[in-house]
């Protein structure tokens, strides 16, 4: 089998298929370390309820799915990687109270959909300060969301690699191909071919569409969060997922632009003041790493995946969703892979597009 793109879903993909037993081989155009992917700038948060504020049920019931199949798969690999499953909380400045009470009316017609998502609860500044103690004196109102979770993103795709080695998978780095170099299944020529290669996939994938994300990654000794916190905004919601050692990565920008430049100053200052207006002990944090990166989108914002030919697929459009639905992916393109269809693509009501279906 050969897999092209060696970022998140290339990873887990490529380690579950050798240990099918099948020999594999991975061409990525970047190096190593996944500094060329989406994944490594992300925040890895896990929060399919929070994620309906911008996404479809397709998204949402794929997270669910991959919340509980993150742990199976952390446990398989011999490096430590941090998982986190304590909620989400979500606060607001006084002034921003109207696009509270819009995100509530929202998460609750959600809940309502999707009766196997915990409901959020509404805290008080007393309940508050007793879940996220950091917090305490802050912020009179939040909500919480349970059972959502995070894990380090760097330390995942470490481990990843680290067991890909281990498995005897060939790994060609800096090395660009496309699908069309290759033809499954003809003698001296792979079984199968699978296309991950995020934003590289679209010269072949004419929809695909960069969506641009700027993340700042800060250590700050006197901030201790205990688990996610999202702040409302009318214009940048933020988020702080809180990493080991006091590490936190903080992101909000979103923008419809293929530009792949360093932040500009006005969104680095947005993303430090609205940490800052959260915790004063941002002020004295050490700012390690602003990084910015394309989110590979397709035009409904959704992930899908397409065959190519009768042994070729393209997995793509994963978004800003990447680490909370690439489990589900991993496991709808497993089942594709073996019996040419997938039940879980119907549960989640997942795009899987036929040759013939193709939009070029």
């Amino acid at each position: 089998m050969v897999i092209l793109g060696a970022g998140l879903m290339g990873r887990l993909l490529a380690l579950a298929l050798a240990r099918q037993g099948h020999r594999v081989e991975v061409h990525e155009a970047g190096p190593a370390d996944a500094s060329g992917s989406a994944a490594r700038a992300a925040a890895a948060m896990l929060a399919p309820l929070a994620e309906s504020a911008v996404t479809e049920p397709t998204v949402v019931r794929m997270g669910q799915h991959s919340l509980s199949r993150w742990p199976q798969l952390i446990a398989q690999l011999a490096q430590p990687v941090f998982f986190q499953q304590n909620g989400t909380l979500i606060v607001w400045h006084r002034q921003d109270e109207p696009e509270a009470d819009r995100l509530k009316k929202h998460l609750d017609r959600t809940a309502a959909q999707l009766p196997a998502l915990p409901p959020a609860q509404v805290l008080n500044a007393q309940t508050l300060a007793h879940t996220e103690p950091a917090l305490a004196g802050r912020f009179s109102h939040g909500y919480f969301l349970p059972g959502e979770g995070q894990l380090d993103n760097r330390q995942l795709l470490q481990a990843l690699l680290g067991e890909l080695a281990g498995v005897g998978v060939t790994l060609h780095w800096h090395s660009q191909r496309a699908p069309g170099e290759f033809e499954p299944g003809r003698p001296g020529q792979p079984d199968w071919l699978i296309d991950c290669r995020g934003m590289g996939a679209q010269p072949q994938w004419g929809q695909l569409r960069g969506v641009r994300g700027e993340v700042a990654r800060l250590h700050a000794p006197e901030v201790t969060l205990l688990r996610p916190l999202r702040l409302m905004h009318p214009r940048y919601p933020i988020y702080i997922a809180p990493k080991p050692d006091h590490v936190f990565v903080v992101g909000a920008t979103e923008i419809e632009s293929e530009d792949r430049s360093p932040a500009s100053v006005r969104s680095t200052l947005e993303l430090l003041s609205a940490a800052y207006s959260v915790h004063s002990g941002f002020a004295e944090a050490r700012l390690l790493e602003i990084s910015t990166q394309l989110r590979p989108t397709l035009p409904d914002n959704l992930p899908a995946v397409r065959w190519l030919g009768p042994r070729s697929l393209q997995i793509n459009g994963l978004y800003r969703h990447g680490f909370l639905i690439a489990p589900a992916m991993l496991d709808v393109t497993l089942q594709l892979l073996a019996d040419g269809s997938s039940t879980w693509a119907r549960d989640f009501d997942l795009s899987v597009q036929e040759p013939a279906a193709l939009a070029h």
